[in-house]
């Protein structure tokens, strides 16, 4: 997301009051207009959202929205947020606490409990692997996503910049499997001449094992942790 959120004075979206100071006061407030978003998005991908649709879904014009946001991007940046909050509930209900949930004791099982958790959201919200892959002005719930992996990540004797590159390469790692769950469907081979590619024919006609997804995930996970932020002495 282009940094589309701030006003012409150069405020981003969460520096900014609620609402314009003219105008009346519209029927409903900013956080009903984000609930609409995430609404129209979860039923119709990020596509569906737009301001129009938002106000059609609330009973509101269009021009009123304008009152609580600039653009549609304030709106999105405001659904990705509050979006974010809900890995604090293991309901999927949003949860502004602070500071977040203690994890288990070992760094390497609190990463990977909180991967779950950004798996479990996007598959809730399947368009914030598209709403987070473009850079934006963070949250608060956002931020307080990156401080809790600081937090965790705080005994790892490994260098700041390393920290970032692993919270990062972790987050990949959640949308990729979960762009892969999205998009999993049957693949066909019917057109295919094995004989034309002897190690994928051998690959398939041998033995299945059984090999659970999210047992890939995990391992996926700690495999990266330990090359990124380990050492052998570790």
């Amino acid at each position: 997301m282009s940094d589309a959120s701030s006003d012409p004075g150069g405020r981003s979206i969460w520096s900014r009051p609620e609402r314009g100071a003219r105008g009346p006061a519209p029927t409903h407030g900013r956080d009903a207009m984000v609930t609409a978003g995430i609404d129209l998005a979860d039923a119709g991908g990020l596509a569906a959202v737009s301001m129009r649709a938002v106000a059609t879904a609330l009973g509101m014009a269009a021009g009123s929205l304008y009152r609580h946001l600039s653009s549609r991007d304030d709106l999105v940046a405001l659904m990705v947020d509050r979006c974010v909050g809900e890995v604090l509930s293991a309901e999927g209900e949003p949860a502004l606490m602070r500071p977040y949930p203690e994890g288990p004791g070992d760094w390497r099982d609190a990463v990977v409990l909180l991967a779950r958790r950004q798996l479990e959201l996007y598959r809730r919200h399947p368009w914030l692997v598209d709403a987070t892959a473009h850079p934006g002005t963070p949250g608060p719930n956002t931020l307080a996503w990156f401080d809790t992996c600081l937090r965790v990540l705080e005994p790892v004797p490994a260098p700041v910049p390393a920290k970032f590159e692993a919270i990062a390469m972790v987050t990949g790692v959640v949308s990729l499997f979960a762009r892969a769950e999205a998009a999993s469907g049957p693949v066909h081979f019917d057109h295919v001449d094995p004989a034309a590619y002897p190690h994928l024919a051998a690959a398939f006609a041998a033995p299945p094992v059984a090999t659970p997804r999210q047992d890939l995930f995990e391992r996926t996970l700690r495999g990266l942790l330990t090359g990124l932020l380990t050492t052998d002495s570790d």
